[in-house]
C-alpha cells in the first residue's frame, strides 16, 4: 500500500530536523504547495524525455534588439531559428540580482525588469519546457532578506548561515579562493556570515525550516508560471556543519529527496536536476535511488572530451564511459560541453593525472582560455576550471597547435555528445560557436565573461545568413545532426550504451533503442589523421542493410573497411524498424 504523502514527508524531515515538530512543518509544507496530505504519487521510474528531447541553455538577455525586451527577442529567435531543433530551454537567472550575472538573487519572486516579465516567461513555457534555475544555496547580500537579517527581523532574522572564526574549518571544501566567513555589522553586533562562492553571495540557513517554507512557496510561483525543470545550483553546499567538509552532507540528500517528492506531487512531468561541479563517483550519488535528481549534469564528460580532441587520444574517455552506470529509468544523465561557467577541472580527478590535466590547462590557455582557482583545505590554491569558448578550446591540438580542423573537430565533440545515453544541452555560444570575448574579460574583470558574450541579433542574423562564416557553417550542420538525432528511437536517453574498442583515434560506443529495434554504431575519429575501421569489428549483422546516417552512404561490403577522414563520424544504423535488432555489439 502507498504510504500518504504526509507521512512520507513527515519521515524524511525527521532526519534533517529532528528536534523539530516535523508533524506540523509537513502540513506547513503541504499547505504552502496546495498538496492534500493523501495525494497520490506520481508513477515510479517514469521517463519524462525521448530521444527528441533537446535543450539550449542561454541568458535572458543574451540576444540584443534596440527598443525590445531581451526575453522577447530570445522567443523570437527561438522560433524563427529552432522551433524544430529543441524542445527545452534554459534560461539562466532572470531574476533582479546584484552580481554573477544573475546568480547573486534579490528576488526570488520577481523577473528582472531589464528582461522582461512573467507574461514573457509564461510565453516562452507554453511552447517549450521551460527550465529555470533555483539558486538555493545562497541569496545576494543586497537582498531584503539579509536587510532584514542585518537589522535582526522577519523575514530574514535567521535565514542566513553564520559562522565563528574559531570553529574547525579546516575540511570544509572549497570552489572560490576568497574568504569563507566575511563579518557584518548587525542591531545585534558583529556577525560572521558564511559566503561559499562571493561576498555578495551569502548563503542560506536551512537548519531553519522556514526557509525550507520559503522555498516551497518559490517554488509553487515558478510551477503555477509554467517552469517545468529546476535546475538546484551549487546544491552540494546546501548544509553545512563546522567540522566536515560541509558537501555532500546526509542533510543536503533528504532536502532535495523532500524538494523532489513536493514538485512531482504538485506537477507530475516536473524534472529536478542537480548541478552539482564535483568529481564523477561523488556527482553520481545525486541519483539516490531514483528519488532525488531526475537528471544529473556529466561534469566529466566537457573536461575529458575536449583533452580527447585536443590530445588525439580517446583512453581516458573511453575508460570513463565504460564505468559510468546505465541510468535507471526515471534518471538519466544531462550531457554538455559547455555552459555559462567554466569547463570544471574537478570532475577530472581520478580520470586525469596531474600532468595531463596541466597539460590540458596550457593547451586551452594558448588557444586564449582563462584559468579559475579555488582554495584547497591546507590553503593551496589549485586550478578550478578553464574559461573559454568551446569553439576556441577545439582550435587546434595539444602537440601541434591551431590548425585547420577547427570546425571539423567543434563538430565531432559535438556529434559525440548527441549520441552519448543521456540528453544532450547547447549552451547557446556553442551551438552559435561564438569566440573567445575577451573584451568582455577586460570590461567586468570576470574570468568567466569569456564565455558569456551577448550578441545584437542584427549582427548574428547576418553571420547566420552568409554561408561563408563559421558561424554558419557550425549552425547549420548543428541543426542538421540534432534533427537525425531526434528521428531515432536507439538515440533515447535511456536506450542501451555499449563501449566499443577500436583503438585510441577511434572513439566508439554502440546504441539499440528500448524496443530493441534499432541499433546505431557510432563511430568517430578524434585524430587530424585518416583513420580505417574494419567493420568486422563491430560485427554488423550481414543480413541487415546498414547505412551511416550522417552522410547517407550504405555499407556494402560487411567483411570490407570504412576510411574516416580527420574528425569525421559516422552513425552506422540498420534499416529494419520492427523485430528485434539482430546486430550484437562485439565482445
Amino acid at each position: 500500500m502507498t504510504q500518504p504523502l504526509k507521512s512520507k514527508l513527515q519521515g524524511m524531515l525527521e532526519v534533517v530536523y529532528p528536534s523539530v515538530d516535523c508533524d506540523f512543518l509537513a502540513e506547513q509544507l503541504l499547505a504552502t504547495m496546495g498538496l492534500a496530505p493523501n495525494a497520490d504519487a506520481p508513477p515510479a521510474h517514469q521517463n519524462h524525455w525521448d530521444e527528441t528531447d533537446v535543450l539550449l541553455i542561454t541568458y535572458a538577455d543574451t540576444l540584443q534588439q534596440p527598443e525590445e525586451k531581451p526575453l522577447v527577442t530570445l522567443k523570437r529567435f527561438l522560433d524563427d531559428c529552432l522551433k524544430d531543433t529543441i524542445s527545452a530551454v534554459h534560461i539562466l537567472p532572470f531574476f533582479p540580482f546584484s552580481s554573477d550575472d544573475g546568480f547573486s538573487v534579490m528576488d526570488y519572486l520577481a523577473v528582472n525588469e531589464s528582461h522582461g516579465g512573467w507574461p514573457e516567461i509564461e510565453v516562452i513555457a507554453r511552447d517549450y519546457k521551460l527550465m529555470s534555475d533555483l539558486v538555493i544555496n545562497h541569496m545576494s547580500a543586497r537582498s531584503r532578506w539579509f536587510a532584514n537579517y542585518r537589522k535582526r527581523i522577519d523575514p530574514g532574522k535567521d535565514y542566513f548561515f553564520e559562522g565563528n572564526p574559531k570553529d574547525d574549518l579546516s575540511q570544509v571544501v572549497r570552489p572560490r579562493t576568497s574568504p569563507l566567513l566575511n563579518p557584518v555589522q548587525t542591531d545585534d553586533g558583529e556577525r560572521y556570515v558564511w559566503c561559499t562562492f562571493s561576498e555578495d553571495q551569502v548563503d542560506l540557513n536551512f537548519a531553519n525550516p522556514q526557509v525550507l517554507l520559503e522555498f516551497a512557496g518559490i517554488i509553487r510561483q515558478y510551477l503555477e508560471m509554467g517552469i517545468l525543470i529546476f535546475r538546484m545550483d551549487a546544491v552540494a553546499f546546501l548544509w553545512k556543519e563546522p567540522g566536515t567538509p560541509c558537501i555532500h552532507l546526509q542533510q543536503t540528500h533528504e532536502l532535495i529527496k523532500i524538494l523532489r517528492l513536493l514538485i512531482e506531487h504538485h506537477t507530475p512531468d516536473a524534472v529536478v536536476i542537480t548541478e552539482t561541479n564535483v568529481p564523477n563517483r561523488e556527482n553520481l550519488t545525486y541519483f539516490g535511488n531514483a528519488n532525488e535528481a531526475h537528471a544529473i549534469y556529466n561534469f566529466s564528460l566537457p573536461p575529458l572530451l575536449i583533452n580527447t580532441l585536443v590530445t588525439g587520444n580517446c583512453r581516458h574517455l573511453k575508460t570513463w564511459l565504460m564505468s559510468m552506470p546505465p541510468a535507471q529509468l526515471g534518471t538519466t544523465y544531462l550531457n554538455f560541453i559547455a555552459s555559462h561557467d567554466g569547463v570544471g577541472l574537478r570532475p577530472t580527478d581520478g580520470l586525469l593525472t596531474e600532468d595531463e590535466k596541466q597539460r590540458l590547462i596550457n593547451t586551452m590557455e594558448s588557444f586564449g582560455g582563462k584559468v579559475s582557482y579555488r582554495r584547497t583545505a591546507d590553503g593551496r590554491d589549485q586550478p578550478y576550471e578553464v574559461n573559454i569558448a568551446v569553439w576556441d578550446a577545439l582550435k587546434g591540438t595539444a602537440k601541434g597547435g591551431a590548425d585547420h580542423w577547427q570546425l571539423a573537430r567543434f563538430l565531432c565533440a559535438h556529434t559525440i555528445m548527441l549520441a552519448l545515453e543521456g540528453i544532450p544541452a547547447f549552451y547557446i555560444h556553442s551551438l552559435l560557436a561564438t569566440e573567445n570575448d575577451q573584451a568582455r574579460v577586460e570590461h567586468t574583470g570576470r574570468l568567466r565573461s569569456i564565455n558569456r558574450s551577448q550578441w545584437p541579433l542584427s549582427q548574428l542574423e547576418e553571420a547566420l545568413a552568409d554561408p561563408l562564416t563559421h558561424h554558419s557553417k557550425a549552425f547549420r550542420e548543428l541543426k542538421r545532426l540534432i534533427a537525425i538525432r531526434r528521428a531515432q528511437s536507439a538515440f533515447h536517453p535511456n536506450a542501451t550504451q555499449f563501449t566499443l574498442h577500436l583503438g585510441l583515434q577511434l572513439f566508439g560506443f554502440w546504441r539499440q533503442s528500448m524496443r530493441r529495434e534499432q541499433s546505431v554504431f557510432c563511430i568517430h575519429n578524434i585524430s587530424p589523421e585518416m583513420q580505417e575501421v574494419a567493420l568486422s569489428d563491430i560485427n554488423l549483422i550481414g543480413t541487415d542493410r546498414w547505412v551511416d546516417l550522417i552522410s547517407g552512404m550504405a555499407v556494402e561490403d560487411m567483411a570490407g573497411s570504412m576510411t574516416l577522414t580527420p574528425y569525421q563520424t559516422v552513425w552506422l544504423s540498420n534499416q529494419h524498424r520492427s523485430g528485434a535488432a539482430r546486430s550484437v555489439p562485439q565482445e
